[in-house]
């Protein structure tokens, strides 16, 4: 299940997605979000889940990533489908049942909206590598420093969380693999069991964890880092056609979703 979370992840490539602006792909998954949210009917989602497949096509992503990401949110999207079942009013499917057909519907709409909201940020992060996803935050933010906010700090910080999601997915593994040697029992139990099971995991990945953030920051320092003043970037970023091109689609998008939020369409 560990090797299945794919947040942070990214996969190199040549495809008009990965050559984007970060800038634009930012900017495109903030519109994204926004007309997802704004989706209403079956029109609307069938509209976004067409182009999120698009997106999926044009970046070389295959379904099998996408399922493998979301595997650790079957829970949730699990959970939230049965709320929706049954506690939505309407119609029943079966006179006397408290299955409606207007609770379906929902639970159907509710899950569509939240794999498509982790298909879509699972997009941004595979084709985009955690520096270029820095610089081009970095830039959006670049007028909040005006008001004095750290926000060269805030993206290194979120980069290197970035970056060592996999690490730290990788070590828990490692840890969890030799508790098993030892005896250790992860699978059996009810979920109480389970959780106090995961007590001999969760503190050697913690030591783990302070100890490399220690390493780094005495790295950073060794190497005389003191923030974002004067500091340049190898690639600059540049707005290209394609970018402009991708960003008024990404507005045509959203405001598809508003129109067809309008009473009576």
């Amino acid at each position: 299940m560990l090797k299945d979370i794919t947040l942070g992840q990214f996969f190199p490539g040549d495809t008009i997605a990965h050559r984007l602006d970060p800038r634009t792909k930012l900017l495109l998954v903030t519109l994204y979000i926004v007309a997802l949210f704004q989706a209403k009917g079956w029109l609307g989602y069938g509209i976004i889940t067409l182009v999120t497949l698009s997106c999926m096509r044009i970046s070389h992503i295959s379904l099998k990533n996408i399922f493998k990401g979301l595997k650790p949110m079957i829970f949730i999207i699990s959970l939230t489908a049965l709320l929706n079942i049954f506690y939505t009013q309407g119609t029943p499917i079966i006179p006397g049942w408290i299955i409606t057909w207007e609770g379906i519907a929902r639970a159907i709409q509710m899950v569509l909206r939240i794999v498509l909201l982790i298909t879509g940020t699972f997009l941004l992060t595979y084709t985009t590598s955690p520096i270029a996803l820095t610089d081009g935050l970095e830039i959006l933010l670049g007028p909040l420093k005006k008001l004095k906010l750290p926000i060269h700090e805030m993206t290194i910080m979120m980069s290197m969380a970035l970056r060592f999601i996999p690490t730290l997915i990788e070590e828990t593994d490692k840890i969890m693999s030799a508790q098993k040697a030892r005896g250790a029992d992860f699978e059996t139990g009810n979920l109480i069991d389970r959780a106090k099971a995961l007590l001999p995991v969760l503190v050697p990945l913690f030591v783990s964890a302070f100890r490399r953030a220690d390493e780094l920051a005495i790295a950073m320092e060794s190497r005389c880092y003191h923030g974002g003043e004067g500091r340049t970037r190898m690639k600059q970023l540049v707005m290209a056609g394609r970018d402009y091109i991708a960003l008024l689609l990404g507005i045509l998008l959203l405001a598809a979703m508003i129109y067809l939020k309008k009473p009576g369409i």
